[in-house]
């Protein structure tokens, strides 16, 4: 019963964003069992359990119910009433409650709407500061598309996966060194790529733990333009780049081995990062509000893979693997480099930066705020003023006399927020 009133809510849904323009692809509205179905008995992944079962020694029933495990565990089950009723307005709500939320450019969204064509699937490239990105993307996303993550094993554990699931998110084991699972995320991202699913991945492969952008890693992107044809298709890649002034996590991302650590084996979801989160909406809360100040996207111009290849003159299908991933990590190394370009300024970082460059030394205050100004890029306002009445109530600055200087012990974590002020 529960069932059936989520496909015929989720049946109308699909009607009413037709009409607002959000055209939904056959493929993200197909049943969970059909794409569990076509995976199975994929002639490629069957021809890779056979190899599996020889090599392990196992029957190949048992390598195809492990192929059909993988697939399972990867698959969304995506729900249009879910994502559009329940996940969008609670990432609004979400959004709003936390962060002044800003966009920065938008340029790459209006080429966007300009080149996307029947035959061309779009990649959204962000980085990755905190696990509010999924949160803030999608909701300002919500008029144009519904986005498919990328997310880690965290987002698998019960209850959050199936609620994630539904929302159209697939998982991904990070550092799997199991060649046949590889073999079934390669084929499912293959198959949303040919079915025009919108995704969302993060080059990065997880937070970043010192607010610098991380070495991209290129698993997903290999899978992507493994067999990509130009004449068939073409891939946009759009950078997006996400700022905070108040990174929810970022204590625990400080901490040795990161939020990841703590959350192997899936049963300790967030259990590195909840106190983090905690203490700093407690935080916030003694300040006078739960809003942890601005939260900014901005949105740089798509790639295209079809011209990329072109200009480079090659085809990524007929190389050989080490030539292949040698140009996908030039590519990669490319679009890391228009995500960092497309994020915006945000005032405590640059504070942060101004006070951190002369380390040891306190800082007459307007001296230190012009400073903050003359790091910024463009002309965008920003409140320098509120950044460093945070940074203080924060017990992470210390004033007094006119004068402003990094508070005892705060040192590390104000050169985590410097660095995502860098270009």
């Amino acid at each position: 019963a529960v069932r059936w009133f989520f496909r015929q809510r989720a049946d109308r849904v699909v009607e009413e964003v037709g009409h607002r323009g959000i055209e939904l692809p056959t493929f993200k509205l197909t049943r969970r069992g059909t794409l569990i179905y076509r995976l199975t008995h994929d002639p490629e992944l069957r021809e890779a359990a056979q190899v599996y079962s020889r090599e392990n020694g196992i029957s190949m029933a048992v390598a195809m119910a492990t192929v059909e495990r993988y697939a399972r565990e990867i698959v969304p089950s995506f729900n249009a009433f879910l994502y559009f009723r329940i996940g969008i307005p609670l990432a609004a709500w979400i959004s709003r409650s936390l962060y002044d939320v800003r966009i920065g450019s938008e340029r790459g969204l209006a080429a966007l709407d300009e080149n996307t064509l029947e035959d061309t699937s779009v990649v959204f490239v962000m980085n990755h500061r905190s696990n509010i990105d999924y949160v803030l993307l999608a909701h300002l996303m919500a008029h144009r598309a519904a986005l498919s993550y990328a997310a880690g094993e965290w987002a698998y554990v019960w209850p959050l996966g199936r609620l994630i699931g539904g929302l159209g998110t697939f998982f991904v084991r990070r550092g799997s060194g199991d060649d046949l699972y590889r073999r079934v995320l390669e084929r499912f991202i293959q198959m949303a790529v040919e079915g025009g699913l919108t995704q969302v991945i993060f080059p990065e492969g997880g937070l970043s733990r010192d607010g610098k952008p991380r070495e991209p890693k290129i698993g997903l992107l290999d899978y992507m333009l493994r067999r990509f044809d130009p004449e068939a298709c073409d891939i946009l890649f759009v950078p997006v780049g996400v700022n905070y002034d108040w990174v929810l996590e970022d204590h625990s991302l400080l901490q040795s081995g990161g939020p990841e650590a703590g959350i192997r084996g899936r049963g300790g979801l967030f259990a590195s990062a909840a106190g983090s989160v905690v203490r700093n909406l407690i935080q916030a809360r003694r300040g006078g509000s739960f809003r942890l100040g601005s939260a900014a996207v901005g949105v740089g111009m798509p790639v295209s893979a079809r011209e990329y290849s072109a200009s480079r003159a090659i085809e990524f299908r007929e190389l050989e693997r080490e030539e292949r991933i040698e140009e996908i990590q030039a590519l990669a190394l490319l679009l890391m480099q228009a995500i960092n370009d497309a994020i915006p300024p945000v005032a405590v970082p640059l504070v942060a930066l101004a006070l951190t460059e002369t380390p040891g030394r306190t800082l007459p205050e307007g001296r230190l705020l012009l400073r903050a100004r003359s790091l910024a890029q463009g002309d965008e306002p920003l409140d320098y003023e509120a950044a460093l009445r945070t940074l203080v109530m924060r017990q992470l600055v210390v004033a007094g006399h006119g004068r402003c200087g990094p508070a005892p012990g705060a040192e590390k974590i104000l050169v985590y927020y410097a660095n995502s002020a860098y270009r």
